[in-house]
């Protein structure tokens, strides 16, 4: 690719590996950086030249900065691709990286900070014509918070503007648990990301959380590859995506995405980028806008044949977007299930050495991860050891596929979610499509009494 030669990728795991598998394919070199935990992991088996960043803990090898410019100057890495997660939305980063003369395979460190804010981000996105959920302008204080919810409504969202993955939220049903949720939300939005800043929106009932993938060339031109639709989680992470929504029509789809496509047009973005959204009785509300790559990504992929790493690799190195708008045909139907190294009922961590691996396979599989038999999986990281990725052509060929690959797929050694991906795809619920944001964790409730 011209412009870049040699790419260090700043992550581990499936995401680490699926990275250097593009830069393979398109002849770029590749440095993988480990700590001592990940020693033996896959992608550093295969990258062309490896660097050990620090011990274990995250915040001495993955997100030592320090450590990650001088493996880019130790090995002549001449761009960083970050991954999703560690620093991969880190403004801070993303200008070292730049004053070091070094590419940072993602979008600009001004729009990092300007979507990495809660109440900036929305305040964007009604300037670019995004639809927002109501809610404050700004900051909520204990002493303008009652004045707040009265205008939007009661139930309220409490929402830590620094925050993410589910802390720092709370949710206010009357006035009378109304001083209480700011506060614990305040409290929570300290420990977790050092800034107590939070903010309020209208709480939806039943809402699906439905995203829209962006990618922009940086100089104007932008566009959409349809939306996911997310809404199996549990507590605020997701478990099962799907691409496209069955909750959505075709019209439906076209007219968000291109609003989505037009905004990042305004903006100027450069990148890969994902809108995230609820979704209620016909309407979009804007949530945040995650500026990386996404896990899920694989499904987009699937729908539109689109190579999202070669992508982002494309448009760091100043060669533009591979397609235009109109050269984007949406395929069949695909579905992602998350496989966690978790007791599939408890989601304790299931650290631990993998005695055997067995990857299911056929016409319309794909298996993303850097497990293997005889690897250890580390207790410091985040559990995901793999994504199972199916695509069909139609939704319901693509759940009589996911049923017949999850009876293929075998991890041995250590427990893994993998039998409650057996149960969803056999639930009635499931298959007509018929969920929302809360489904799962009334299901997993149910399941578990």
């Amino acid at each position: 690719m011209s412009g870049i030669s040699k790419i260090l990728i700043a992550n581990r795991g499936e995401i680490a590996l699926r990275v250097l598998r593009a830069c393979k394919e398109l002849g770029i070199a590749t440095v993988a950086v480990h700590s001592t935990a990940d020693a033996n992991a896959m992608h550093v088996r295969l990258a062309d030249e490896s660097v050990c960043i620090g011990p274990p803990p995250s915040r001495d090898s993955y997100l030592n900065i320090h450590q990650i410019v001088a493996a880019c100057e130790i090995t002549g890495a001449d761009a960083v691709h970050p991954g999703y997660g560690f620093l991969s939305e880190n403004a801070k980063f993303a200008d070292i990286l730049d004053a070091h003369g070094i590419t940072f395979i993602g979008p600009t460190a001004e729009h990092i900070r300007l979507m990495g804010d809660k109440i900036t981000a929305k305040k964007t996105a009604v300037e670019l014509g995004i639809p927002v959920v109501p809610g404050s302008d700004g900051e909520v204080l204990p002493e303008n918070a009652l004045e707040i919810a009265r205008q939007i409504g009661f139930p309220v969202l409490i929402k830590a503007t620094a925050g993410g993955g589910g802390r720092g939220m709370k949710v206010a049903k009357t006035e009378a648990e109304l001083e209480e949720a700011v506060s614990t939300a305040r409290s929570e939005a300290l420990a977790a990301f050092g800034n107590d800043a939070v903010y309020m929106e209208k709480y939806l009932g039943k809402p699906r959380h439905i995203e829209v993938q962006v990618v922009g060339d940086g100089f104007g031109n932008a566009i959409h590859l349809g939306e996911r639709d997310c809404s199996l989680q549990r507590r605020h992470q997701k478990v099962w995506e799907e691409a496209n929504s069955p909750a959505l029509n075709v019209e439906q789809r076209m007219k968000i995405g291109q609003i989505c496509a037009d905004a990042m047009k305004k903006m100027k973005y450069r990148g890969a980028g994902t809108i995230e959204f609820l979704y209620e009785n016909g309407e979009f509300y804007f949530i945040e806008m995650n500026t990386r790559l996404q896990v899920e990504h694989p499904i987009t992929e699937a729908i539109t044949g689109i190579d999202l790493v070669h992508e982002q690799i494309r448009v760091a190195s100043g060669a533009g977007l591979s397609v235009s708008q109109d050269e984007i045909v949406f395929s069949g139907h695909a579905i992602e299930c998350r496989i966690n190294a978790e007791d599939p009922r408890t989601f304790v961590p299931s650290p631990g050495t993998i005695t055997h691996f067995h990857a299911p396979g056929g016409l319309g599989v794909r298996v993303d991860s850097g497990a293997y038999a005889g690897y250890k999986i580390p207790p410091y990281y985040d559990s995901l050891i793999g994504k199972l990725i199916v695509h069909g052509r139609t939704r319901v060929e693509c759940m009589m596929r996911l049923r017949r690959v999850l009876d293929e797929f075998v991890v041995d050694g250590i427990k893994t979610t993998l039998p409650l991906f057996q149960d969803l795809v056999s639930n009635q619920d499931i298959a007509n499509g018929d969920y929302d944001i809360h489904w799962l964790e009334k299901y997993l409730a149910e399941t578990s009494a």
